[in-house]
């Protein structure tokens, strides 16, 4: 049995884009359709057995009807390929009030054959080409959700996450004791968990997440984990598979070197226990560069426009921020616009910034003694002291000042 497991596609992003004339739409949302189209392609072209998608569909719980008419055409290509498609409930989907349906669950009330919405933690099947394929679903836990119920109201927030994760994890393994093992069974969450390594969604970090051990989840009843969220792709565990599939687009400038895309996962149902093979496949995400240069000639542009040139391959297509570091004498030397226009003449999509990163000049304390402050060559041999300075122009500097000194000396002894 092959599966396609992919997440967080946060449809409606527009940071770093402008708009397509053509469509309408941001250039940084035709990216993430891009890799949205590309991600079908794959599923249809390799005829998988199911394509799972662990969450965050959208940007934001209104998507505009634009981005929705875009998102379900794609949905539509799935299900006329007859390629049972899963859809899991994130963060970014869920309205601030429970009552309120998702964007996501209209394939749900239309009855689209082979395609199945989880919003709810729950257990189904899906009937694939291969066989039975076995589903437990964690959509993301909603705080607001949670607060309806009026034993949890009044908890704080460490205790209020400790019954939370007792009764997921409760439900959870429920729902594993139910499985066929005869069936291959996938736990698909929208979810934090333990050892992960953070990628943008830095909200971990503020101590007011939920986060899950493996345990919790019951991870060993699975014969993989599909986990949405964290948008650095990533295996928590290899026994079973614990993998975030990661976002198929680069967010913003935190995601730089992370590599985006999918995973295809192969169950072999053959043999007892099954010993599940995945794999991650990168996609061509847009680039995002810092490029940082230390100008300290007198031309500092002509450096600038050396580096760019130097680096033009990885300008091309890609999101560009420059710092320049240069003396704060040559400040308005650095020509901001016209360094944008040499980044955007090398190909970049789009410039989010250009710093000029002044250096400011420290001067070194020197204690002098008070004998010393009376004398103006011992001065002058302790000024050059600290000065970075060849020994030709020292000593240079060390004549001149002297004959000054003694000149202004026999000056005012006349």
């Amino acid at each position: 049995m092959k599966l396609l497991h992919f997440a967080d596609l946060h449809l409606g992003i527009e940071n770093y884009g402008a708009i397509n004339p053509r469509t309408g739409l941001s250039t940084r949302v035709d990216d993430f359709l891009a890799a949205l189209d590309r991600i079908i392609d794959v599923a249809i072209a390799e005829e998988v057995d199911a394509v799972l998608f662990a969450g965050d569909a959208f940007k934001n719980r209104d998507p505009s009807p634009t981005l929705q008419r875009a998102f379900a055409s794609r949905i539509r290509r799935l299900a006329a390929a007859q390629v049972p498609t899963v859809l899991l409930i994130g963060n970014h989907d869920l309205p601030s009030i429970s009552a309120r349906a998702t964007a996501i669950e209209i394939y749900e009330a239309l009855e689209i054959p082979g395609i199945h919405v989880a919003r709810s933690t729950r257990a189904f099947e899906v009937q694939t080409k291969s066989g039975t394929l076995q589903i437990v679903a964690l959509p993301w836990v909603s705080r607001s959700h949670l607060l309806t119920r009026e034993e949890l109201r009044e908890l704080e927030t460490s205790e209020l996450q400790r019954r939370v994760a007792e009764l997921i994890s409760s439900s959870l393994k429920e729902l594993a004791e139910e499985l066929n093992a005869a069936n291959p069974a996938v736990l698909l969450a929208h979810i934090s968990v333990e050892g992960a390594r953070l990628g943008s969604e830095q909200s971990i970090m503020l101590g007011h997440e939920l986060v899950l051990s493996r345990e919790e989840l019951s991870a060993d009843r699975f014969d993989y984990v599909a986990l949405g969220h964290i948008h650095q792709h990533q295996a928590i565990s290899e026994h079973p598979p614990i993998v975030y599939a990661g976002s198929p687009e680069r967010i913003d400038f935190s995601e730089e070197r992370e590599d985006k895309g999918y995973v295809i996962v192969e169950i072999d149902q053959t043999v007892s226990p099954r010993k599940p093979d995945w794999s991650f496949h990168a996609l061509p995400a847009r680039p995002f560069r810092t490029l940082k240069l230390t100008a300290r000639s007198e031309d500092p542009m002509a450096e600038i426009e050396r580096l760019i040139e130097r680096r033009a391959a990885d300008i091309e297509g890609a999101v560009v921020r420059l710092s320049v570091a240069v003396p704060a004498e040559r400040e308005e030397l650095v020509r901001v616009d016209e360094v944008r226009r040499l980044l955007h003449a090398a190909g970049a999509s789009w410039v989010a910034r250009v710093v000029r990163d002044v250096e400011v000049q420290h001067r070194p304390r020197v204690d002098i003694r008070d004998e010393e402050a009376l004398n103006p060559e011992t001065m002058l041999a302790r000024w050059l002291g600290t000065r970075q300075l060849p020994d030709e122009q020292r000593n240079k500097v060390r004549d001149l000042g002297v004959g000054l000194i003694r000149t202004l000396r026999e000056r005012a002894d006349t």
